[in-house]
């Protein structure tokens, strides 16, 4: 399997190109001056996984700012710290403010000149329109939780994404590399559908999962990164050959 064997890329936006550890922490800065302990950023964002994950599970179709407005009442409630809707709701709303990876733009630039280029993510329309600026490139397709009613990992994501590249480009399975930060968002999804996957391992540097879910076991992955610079100079090598 080579990285040129492929016609699309199917990322992940959030954890993948876009820094949402950074921009969550950051986000929840309000609750977490006023926390007795003060926890470390990891510490944080895993009880921030485990929140949004039952929140997304318990309610698919809420778009992705409103749910993490929820989120932060419910951070607030665990913590024992007031908070008002208002700061809920500017928490809901700071997707925009979440920086990118710097080498992402650069590396998305590279890739559009070969392959398709596709958003599967977790969030709203609205909230990934200032992240797209972010990124300097036109996706060819976005799907979002919102156009779908899920959340990933749930195979509804994976299903509506694969119909729409069958029936608007003429892509199968084959043509596809799934590219991603989250092995339990992501990847474990990737495996059920027999996609091949590209892992772009963001925090290869640090222990724990950080703002995601531990996966269900261990995923496979076909192509190991630790960042989108690497993935592009991969490229960059494997048509050299």
């Amino acid at each position: 399997m080579k990285l040129t064997d492929f016609k699309v890329l199917t990322f992940d936006c959030y954890g993948t190109l876009i820094d949402w550890e950074t921009g969550i922490h950051d986000a929840l800065q309000p609750l977490l001056a006023r926390h007795v302990t003060k926890l470390t950023k990891d510490q944080a964002l895993e009880v921030f996984a485990r929140h949004e994950s039952d929140q997304q599970e318990r309610t698919p179709d809420m778009p992705y700012s409103q749910l993490l407005s929820v989120v932060y009442e419910r951070l607030a409630n665990e913590w024992g710290i007031p908070a008002t809707r208002a700061e809920a709701n500017i928490f809901g709303a700071s997707v925009p403010d979440w920086p990118e990876f710097p080498d992402s733009a650069e590396a998305l630039a590279y890739l559009k000149q070969h392959y398709k280029l596709v958003i599967l993510s977790n969030v709203d329309r609205i909230s990934f329109r200032a992240s797209q600026q972010r990124l300097k490139v036109a996706f060819d397709a976005i799907y979002c939780a919102q156009d779908i009613g899920a959340y990933k990992p749930s195979r509804r994501n994976f299903d509506y994404m694969l119909a729409h590249l069958r029936a608007d480009f003429g892509f199968e399975k084959t043509d596809v590399l799934h590219t991603a930060q989250s092995l339990f968002h992501d990847h474990a999804s990737a495996n059920a559908f027999g996609l091949a996957s590209a892992w772009i391992d963001r925090r290869h540097d640090q222990a724990g999962w950080g703002a995601t879910m531990p996966p269900p076991g261990t995923p496979h992955v076909d192509f190991h990164f630790n960042s989108m610079a690497a993935l592009a100079q991969a490229h960059r090598e494997a048509l050299a050959r």
